[in-house]
């Protein structure tokens, strides 16, 4: 009698899906050892066009967009039982949403702007006391920012923090090096400075309209002139560094600060630029008159040609304002629960693999290798949501937005109230010890994270999904997904900054001088390597090999310990089979899909702004670098030594 046999470890009913994903991707018409990039995403590109709104496409907008559909959903469905909580999201939702306000709303914000330019305009009129109110009130930081973040030198308590302001333009290059930029931010200046006339019943002066911006667009230049390279703040999202968000650090001093020439400003032109900054923070929540003015602008510096419909930016605006409560929403209606077991279950394993490739390095001496060992085992996690967003018994999250009171009819007002509450949230954390269950981030968003000051990696639900992560995908494509963004977050904690913060989170020197100079050295090659990628899309730009070492770094150690520890699970569990219609094996699907994570167009005049101010190396090459360095891509698809993708000299650091 012969035995029944073994049913498949993946029904084909599961695996046909991601097979027909893979394969339409692709470009099979494209060598892998000449440009893997292209022939894993020659097909994606093929397919998808940029969308009208947008200046970039990829498989992270695709996720994202996704999502805010998902939350659009459960926003706008209606139920009693909700707790207060959530009704409150709801309510905030719904009065974004009511558009027939949107006008009152519109003059509504002219008029209490200018009604506090007149209070500006007393002759008892301080600079500082007007800096204070708007950063109180408001949440708004000009000239400089100042917020309240764990002390580097103590992750148990806040300090505050003193940093370069936010420009108007995405970075101090557009004031001195793009005069097409500088050009259409002033038309959008005048533009809405005429609208501010008109709607206070005031007769027009072009010309006076024109030399107070003008004005204000030199004050705000010789701002930009005391600022550093990539203006990027640092507030308590920028402080983690992320497998996808925009960050850059910046280094303000009191020396800058001091050397701004505000004397030679008169009081109006510091008020127009104070009025300004909350303006501009504001158009998304205006009627389409402020984005019609802004539309020339964005076209310069995004190659958008139609705004995002009305209900995206509402739904931006509830899950940036009430992200526990959103995340709460979107984590009942999506999340498996059992991804939190079987993700940390993955960490556990690719945090092995740190620690076993730490053994192969020459370059490190054994006291430093022993401290960042300790480092990479000290390192907690946070997977899919805190829990407490979902225990109906607990008051934490109803407690966490008690002092709202939004009303349907006063989005505008909500808006104020939010920002007030921001503030004080943010400010009163100076007399808090750190929270080190604390989330950085919400469940309800498409990235990752790794914060130094905490030594902590999280995950949020909304990241847990394919090509990323799924129960039902062979674990080649999860751990060159999934587990290859947990190796980059790890790897985060030992990059060109995160390795000068200690297995609690302290910034302090746990290196010696022979494997800190031996660091650099390791580095100074991907610095060259990455320098001398030319990204024809942004005119003929070099990437900045410096700006982007640290994710550079991440890349790298991050699919490399990925892979280690994916072959460990092979061995322990055997080879998984193939996938109908691709002639692949397990290794070779590890690096699929590892590329097919980072698939993605951009327009023109965006790529030209992302390679200035992008902390991240261009899709493309964060896929052709990582695997360029990579022998056990070249051993996978035997690329011979010398091709494109396996070239004689190798970088490696982690």
């Amino acid at each position: 009698m012969n035995p029944a046999p073994m049913p498949p470890l993946f029904p084909v009913t599961l695996v046909v899906p991601e097979a027909a994903r893979l394969l339409q991707n692709m470009d099979a018409s494209v060598k892998p050892c000449e440009n893997f990039y292209q022939y894993a995403c020659g097909g994606w590109l093929e397919r998808h066009v940029i969308p009208e709104t947008s200046s970039r496409h990829s498989v992270f907008d695709i996720l994202r967009d996704k999502l805010e559909i998902v939350l659009k959903g459960v926003l706008e469905t209606e139920n009693e039982q909700d707790r207060d909580a959530i009704k409150k999201a709801k309510i905030l939702y719904s009065s974004c949403m009511n558009e027939s306000k949107v006008l009152l709303i519109q003059t509504h914000i002219i008029h209490w702007l200018w009604a506090s330019k007149k209070v500006m305009n007393f002759l008892s009129w301080s600079l500082e006391d007007t800096l204070a109110t708007l950063t109180a009130r408001f949440h708004k930081k000009a000239l400089l920012d100042m917020y309240v973040w764990t002390d580097d030198r103590d992750s148990r308590r806040h300090i505050i923090y003193i940093d370069q302001p936010g420009l108007g333009m995405p970075s101090r290059d557009y004031y001195f090096n793009g005069g097409n930029y500088k050009k259409a931010y002033l038309h959008f200046m005048v533009a809405i400075a005429k609208i501010a006339r008109e709607d206070r019943n005031l007769t027009q002066d072009d010309d006076r309209v024109w030399e107070e911006m003008m004005q204000l667009l030199e004050l705000e230049t010789d701002i930009a002139n005391v600022s550093t390279s990539h203006n990027r703040k640092w507030n308590s999202l920028c402080k983690a560094k992320s497998i996808e968000t925009k960050m850059v650090q910046s280094n303000y001093n009191a020396a800058q600060i001091q050397s701004l020439p505000l004397s030679i400003y008169s009081s109006r032109t510091m008020q127009n630029y104070l009025t300004w900054q909350l303006i501009i923070d504001r158009v998304n929540s205006l009627s389409r008159r402020f984005k019609d003015a802004r539309a020339q602008y964005r076209k310069a510096l995004y190659g958008t040609t139609v705004e995002e419909a009305w209900w995206r930016d509402c739904v931006r605006y509830v899950q940036s304002s009430m992200e526990n409560a959103v995340g709460a929403l979107y984590v009942r209606e999506t999340f498996a629960g059992e991804s939190k077991r079987m993700v940390s279950n993955l960490i556990s394993k690719i945090q092995e693999a740190y620690v076993e490739t730490l053994e192969e390095l020459s370059w490190m001496d054994a006291p430093s290798k022993e401290k960042a060992r300790e480092k990479a085992m000290a390192i907690k996690e946070h997977i899919g949501y805190p829990d407490h967003i979902l225990e109906e018994n607990n008051q934490k999250l109803d407690q966490e937005y008690a002092h709202l009171n939004f009303s349907e009819e006063n989005y505008f007002e909500n808006i104020l109230e939010n920002l007030k509450a921001e503030a004080h949230k943010s400010l009163k954390k100076l007399r808090e010890p750190v929270d080190p269950d604390l989330w950085i981030i919400g469940a309800a968003v498409v990235n990752a994270f790794y914060s130094p000051n905490r030594n902590q990696i999280v995950f949020p639900a909304g990241i847990l999904q394919p090509p990323f992560f799924s129960k039902h995908q062979l674990q080649a494509l999860n751990f060159g997904g999934i587990g290859m963004v947990i190796g980059h977050e790890i790897t985060h904690g030992f990059d060109d900054n995160g390795r000068n913060f200690d297995k609690d989170g302290n910034m302090l020197n746990w290196w010696s001088n022979y494997s800190a100079e031996h660091f650099k050295d390791q580095s100074q090659c991907m610095v060259q390597q990455y320098g001398n990628f030319n990204w024809k899309l942004a005119g003929g730009q070099n990437v900045s090999g410096i700006s982007t070492l640290g994710e550079n770094i991440a890349d790298n150690g991050g699919v490399r310990q990925a892979y280690k520890a994916y072959l460990k699970w092979v061995e322990r569990e055997g080879e998984e089979p193939r996938l109908p219609g691709l002639d692949m094996d397990h290794k070779q699907l590890f690096f699929l899909n590892f590329a097919q994570v980072w698939c993605g167009a951009y327009r023109p005049e965006y790529a030209s702004q992302s390679i200035k101010t992008d902390s991240h190396s261009p899709l493309e090459y964060r896929v052709l670098g990582s695997l360029q360095n990579f022998e056990a891509f070249s051993e996978a698809f035997q690329c011979k030594k010398g091709s494109p993708m396996n070239p004689e000299l190798k970088c490696r650091v982690w």
